[in-house]
């Protein structure tokens, strides 16, 4: 294993790698020589524009760092890019991991990638304590393309603050915005972040303000500690989301937004399907979704989702006022086809003065003014006090797990058994307009296409 520590955040340092032995401590203060050739380093610079993290690499960023425009970074299996949690300068700067350029994670199921702090403040009760977060990885503007595969992104979530760099490029407001783990700005950019785990964020686990995306089965746990969801989607963006468990999101699983459609920013479009949403909504400190929340003119349909003691049902906040980017969603969305199950636990947590909602089944059932009844969820199975609609998930216990809790349980499997509901009852998908945007085609990032994935015939994220 090689270690080697970033104390700067220019691009070139790293073609230092190509010379260096174990342990060197790199600066971008030492010159930049990428004709080197060593024969018995892994570390590749691939050509002016590419940079290799080689395998097993482990990196520590004590200072920002960026992928400029035009350059491209390609981080192997096994890498480590351990963040400093002190800052940067006086202010104590969140550190960030900018993306200019490109960036390719390419992880696998053995070796996935890792951003995060260091090992030993990797404890539960430093989640969501801001002294052990990092900022994130913000790709802005310029950045083309970017892939996760295979990488746990984790302990993010830092204040933006004066000088941070995303407040700089006007992406965040210092003083008003926390880092989401991944956050997407290019409206003409193509992501795909797949087989990867997003944890223990303060804000969003991803936050798309533009860009073409597939988000395909991925694991969400202790996103956001006071308003935030697993995946939220704004104005100029195209995205397919499916496959994916979202445990414990602070508010939805799923917030999906045209909000910032303009002339320039076309409206959000978005598919999610077979996703398995636990715990939703209940660590809210106040009442605001609870599952899905749909709203501002975004086109979309959301099917054979499985929702599983969440707090509330699909939202839809001033639907009366539809195709709106400052109020209801695009009616000609779909939100059908999705499994309500419930436990018999109560929340620690509930809001007299609001609903006073205290069961995931009576969320489920309440008069809630965002609820578009008759519309929304006309042919989903929904819980009751009296039927909770057990999805007989092969190792979770539905009647017993907190419903405030957010501590993903590596042991769990949200397979289900034979005989389950969630297998049958589903959506067919066979209409045209509810095919994946880029399950025909794929989007092709750093030359691969990636497909994604088929409607499948059950709820939620997997079968049995």
């Amino acid at each position: 294993m090689k270690n080697y520590l970033l104390i700067g955040s220019a691009f070139l340092a790293t073609s230092l790698f190509m010379a260096c032995g174990d342990d060197e401590v790199i600066s971008n203060e030492d010159p930049v020589n990428p004709g080197t050739d060593d024969d018995d380093d892994d570390n590749t610079q691939v050509d002016e524009s590419t940079i290799i993290w080689p395998a097993d690499t482990v990196v520590t960023l004590t200072e920002h760092y960026t992928v400029p425009e035009g350059k491209s970074l390609i981080i192997k299996e096994g890498a480590q890019i351990i963040v400093s949690t002190q800052g940067v300068g006086a202010n104590h700067i969140p550190v960030e991991f900018t993306v200019d350029g490109n960036l390719y994670c390419e992880g696998t199921a053995e070796k996935p990638i890792r951003f995060s702090i260091a090992e030993e403040d990797r404890k539960a009760e430093n989640i969501f304590q801001e002294d052990y977060m990092w900022g994130g990885i913000v790709a802005t503007e310029t950045c083309q393309e970017m892939l996760i595969d295979h990488t746990i992104i984790e302990y993010t979530g830092a204040q933006v603050i004066e000088g941070s760099p995303a407040a700089t490029a006007g992406i965040y407001t210092a003083g008003d915005d926390a880092y989401p783990q991944i956050t997407t700005y290019n409206m003409n950019g193509k992501y795909v972040i797949t087989n990867s785990v997003l944890r223990n964020g303060w804000s969003d686990g991803i936050y798309m303000m533009g860009g073409q995306a597939i988000i395909a089965n991925n694991t969400f746990a202790a996103n956001g500690w006071d308003g935030a969801e697993a995946v939220n989607v704004k104005a100029g963006c195209q995205v397919d989301v499916a496959g994916n468990v979202m445990y414990s999101p602070n508010t939805n699983g799923l917030k999906l937004s045209s909000s910032g459609q303009s002339e320039n920013r076309g409206q959000a479009k978005v598919q999610a399907y077979n996703n398995t949403i636990i715990n939703a909504g209940w660590r809210r400190d106040g009442e605001k979704g609870g599952c899905i929340y749909v709203e501002k003119n975004v086109l979309a349909n959301v099917f054979n989702n499985l929702m599983v003691n969440c707090k509330f049902r699909a939202m839809t906040p001033s639907f009366s006022i539809p195709n709106n980017p400052e109020e209801g969603y695009d009616d000609s969305s779909v939100i059908d086809y999705n499994f309500y199950a419930s436990g018999s636990q109560k929340s620690e947590i509930t809001f007299p003065d609001e609903s006073g909602v205290a069961y995931a089944w009576e969320g489920y059932n309440y008069e809630h003014e965002d609820y578009n009844v008759g519309v929304v969820d006309l042919n989903s199975v929904i819980a009751t006090k009296d039927d909770l609609k057990d999805p007989m998930f092969v190792n979770y216990d539905v009647n017993g797990v907190s419903l405030t809790n957010y501590i993903y349980d590596e042991n769990w499997d949200f397979s289900v058994k034979a005989g389950s509901p969630v297998l049958s009852g589903a959506y067919s998908g066979s209409d045209a307009n509810m095919q994946p945007y880029f399950g025909a085609n794929g989007l092709t990032v750093n030359g691969e296409t990636y497909v994604s994935p088929a409607i499948q015939p059950w709820f939620g994220a997997y079968g049995e």
